[in-house]
């Protein structure tokens, strides 16, 4: 398949994707992820890797369309639960007694 990474024009086939990340230690993910033979990868060192790039010069979105494209699964970043603020003394005291009303 023809795909343009980096202004790059690059002829990508699934096979060899895979065998060019066999034997490549993932890295830990911290953004968007890409599942090649059961194992999970950044989708910007599997950018780096069949490019030949340096990984600024590229975006995650090119690399996750081409690979999508080729048929593997990507996986978005995960993005962190929101964190309730912590309560006052007076709402920690008030939920320790309870709904007013409640017998």
């Amino acid at each position: 398949m023809r795909c343009v990474i980096a202004r790059f024009p690059f002829d990508l086939f699934k096979n060899e994707v895979e065998d060019s990340m066999k034997g490549i230690k993932p890295e830990p993910v911290t953004g968007d992820a890409v599942v090649i033979s059961r194992r999970v990868y950044p989708v910007k060192q599997v950018g780096e890797i069949i490019t030949r790039q340096d990984r600024r010069d590229f975006t995650a979105g090119e690399v996750t369309r081409a690979l999508t494209r080729l048929g593997f699964t990507c996986r978005p970043a995960e993005v962190p639960a929101p964190v309730a603020p912590p309560l006052t003394p007076l709402e920690s005291a008030s939920a320790m007694l309870g709904a007013p009303g409640a017998v």
